[in-house]
């Protein structure tokens, strides 16, 4: 895949850390809590670690077909996690039917039976094979508890949802949204973000799924950003209790962030070198190029944040219902008519995060579906929680 950038090395910290992860693999660190009891002993324990699977996806418009398996991008052959955050982009196509008129609620409930099938579906299934095959299922709680919808939040075609198993639902509390349009006169819903938060024992959590603009170059983009994070504010609580005084307000407040989405940062370099590049997998040098590293090597918009090793090939663009990149390499057709001329593969679909108690475990394209004209991405978090002595967590 190339060497790594020498910009992105600015931001990749922890290589010996993942080497020795991608050694011993991640499986058997996949247990959210210690021992099936799950107990912290009283004034003994004040923390508590917990597996966060958050995921990426620009779904290009397209309605999902019924039979479509989740399973992959939740990565529940593996095993499973105590909280999954996930994000889509165009959920809904963005004409100005679905982003003038009313909320399109059909298209985010079929999202969420595709996810909860996966789920839970997918975890009985996994059980009766591992049982036919004599082995106890990695976790004695698979076998009680199933995957709830703590809370979701739309925007046109912008769509977060978090998911975490049943057990966990009594620590979660002042589960806030928020959603803020970034797109047409820089307020209407065809891009910018919606977010959620909510507290896990003592630790709050923020999660912000961002669709920016695709024109304009980087600095269009490092602008809605800023939009975005600036105007979001989380006032009440979910059902609408007014929030204590002291909780968090605005995303920057929270203990540990994250941000994903279609974020649209492109290659910036010409097209043609760009094609080569492409053309010779030589992803390093592409991301030597890359507009959103070269803002994070340079702080500005994302100061303080941090990406894990981009090792993986570009998320956009594909054709349709196909592995190859979309693309014009002329400008005409010889008779007059200009092309419209397409940009080289970008790495579009990115995950950021910043706050300590946060370690990146994994971060990957997932493969295997062609249903829009970008691969979904997702990243593995082991995240620090916070309980209060003399606690039990089950």
């Amino acid at each position: 895949m190339g060497e790594s950038p020498k910009s992105a090395q600015m931001i990749w910290s922890g290589l010996e850390a993942r080497k020795k992860q991608l050694r011993h693999g991640f499986v058997s660190e996949l247990t959210g809590l210690d021992k099936n009891a799950l107990q912290l002993q009283d004034g003994k324990n004040e923390t508590v670690k917990y597996k966060v699977l958050a995921s990426s996806w620009n779904v290009g418009g397209v309605a999902p077909p019924d039979d479509l398996d989740l399973k992959n991008l939740l990565d529940t052959e593996t095993g499973y996690y105590d909280i999954y955050v996930l994000g889509f982009q165009e959920i809904v196509p963005l004409n100005a039917r679905n982003v003038l008129g009313p909320k399109q609620r059909s298209a985010a409930t079929k999202w969420h039976t595709l996810i909860a099938d996966a789920l839970n579906k997918s975890r009985s299934r996994t059980q009766e094979a591992m049982a036919r095959a004599g082995r106890a299922p990695l976790r004695q709680w698979h076998q009680q508890e199933k995957f709830v919808c703590v809370m979701s939040k739309q925007m046109v075609g912008i769509l977060v949802s978090v998911w975490a198993r049943s057990g966990l639902r009594r620590h979660i509390r002042h589960a806030g949204a928020s959603a803020v349009g970034a797109g047409v006169l820089g307020r209407l819903g065809n891009k910018g973000a919606a977010s959620v938060r909510f507290f896990l024992h003592g630790t709050s959590f923020c999660f912000v799924c961002c669709h920016l603009a695709s024109g304009g170059g980087a600095p269009r983009r490092n602008a809605d950003a800023a939009d975005i994070l600036s105007r979001t504010s989380f006032l009440n609580s979910s059902g609408g209790a007014p929030a204590p005084a002291d909780l968090p307000k605005k995303v920057l407040d929270h203990d540990r962030v994250v941000l994903l989405g279609d974020l649209n940062y492109r290659i910036a370099m010409d097209g043609g070198e760009a094609r080569q590049l492409v053309g010779a997998r030589k992803w390093g040098m592409l991301l030597e190029n890359d507009e959103l590293l070269l803002e994070l090597s340079v702080g500005r918009q994302f100061d303080g944040w941090r990406e894990g090793h981009v090792a993986f090939a570009p998320t956009y663009k594909y054709r349709p219902n196909s592995d190859e990149f979309y693309w014009r390499i002329d400008d005409g057709d010889g008779a007059g008519h200009r092309r419209k001329q397409h940009r080289a593969p970008a790495w579009c679909d990115r995950i950021l995060w910043q706050g300590k108690g946060m370690r990146q475990a994994r971060y990957e394209r997932c493969g295997g579906y062609r249903l829009s004209d970008h691969r979904p991405v997702r990243a593995v978090f082991h995240a620090v929680c916070e309980v209060a002595e003399g606690k039990v967590v089950r």
